[in-house]
């Protein structure tokens, strides 16, 4: 096992970036992704999470990295959204769909050797769109054990409850990843670290995604490229990162624009720490 750190943002297509990452605007994402990778080495696709891509696209990024240029993308929100979009109380019929699925990679194959993980993003689940996390974790053991595994899955779930001693067991049996995210409503990723690190596998997927989202945005007045919120919890955020690399772990970072303000300064704040 190769035991690295792959750090990077949670996308990339930000004129606001100019200057910080880039040397002048493009016109495409694609363009912005040249000059991004001759900077990072990692990237997180977000944009899937809102629509299965065209083929055109994927080849169009892969085109526009070298082979060593890591990736980690979220799978589409139809597979992980319980109720239809718009249609309240309305069952989603291709939740946790291996057919979707399958689709979704069939789409994205011009990436598979190097995408890192993919990643089912979950909202919080109340009562009427999940009973309990016993049903969650075997609805999941269903549709893992009937997907193609060739790219690993990762698992981010938004209900701070479900995450236990349990939820790390079956992931370790499913040969799953969890992702630690660092978001509002959710329990500080080094707190759950501290408590079930001894559970973790071989790879760890950190999303660094901040709070209220509609206060960082009037605050940066939707400028990327300067700190507003610096996060008192960044060192013990890097101690972490750390230690997990020192037990042998490969590290995901992935940083949001809605942490602090700018992700490429909080990964140069965050590698202040490492």
């Amino acid at each position: 096992m190769s035991v690295a750190l792959h750090m990077g943002t949670c996308s990339w297509n930000y004129d606001s970036w100019v200057g910080l990452v880039y040397g002048e605007p493009k016109a495409r994402s694609a363009d912005y992704l040249v000059e991004y990778a001759k900077k990072y080495r990692s990237v997180e696709i977000d944009s899937w999470f809102y629509r299965i891509p065209a083929a055109r696209d994927v080849e169009e990024y892969a085109a526009a990295v070298d082979r060593d240029f890591r990736f980690i993308c979220k799978a589409p929100m139809d597979l992980t959204l319980t109720h239809r979009r718009g249609k309240a109380g309305e069952p989603n019929p291709a939740f946790l769909s291996p057919e979707l699925y399958s689709h979704f990679l069939e789409r994205t194959t011009a990436l598979h050797g190097q995408i890192s993980a993919i990643i089912l993003e979950f909202e919080y689940l109340n009562r009427q769109k999940m009973p309990d996390a016993v049903m969650f974790r075997e609805k999941l053991e269903r549709f893992a054990a009937s997907v193609p595994r060739d790219i690993p899955l990762a698992i981010e779930a938004r209900n701070a409850a479900y995450i236990d001693a349990e939820w790390f067991g079956f992931i370790s049996r499913n040969a799953l990843i969890h992702v630690f995210s660092e978001k509002r409503y959710m329990p500080p990723v080094v707190d759950l670290y501290r408590r079930w690190g001894g559970l973790l596998g071989d790879t760890v997927i950190l999303r660094l995604m901040g709070g209220d989202r509609e206060a960082i945005e009037a605050a940066t007045g939707g400028r990327w490229d300067h700190i507003v919120d610096p996060k008192p919890g960044l060192p013990a955020i890097g101690g972490m990162i750390a230690e997990l690399l020192a037990s042998g772990r490969d590290v995901h970072v992935d940083v949001n624009n809605h942490f602090e303000g700018s992700a490429p300064l909080t990964m140069e704040r965050l590698l202040e720490y490492l």
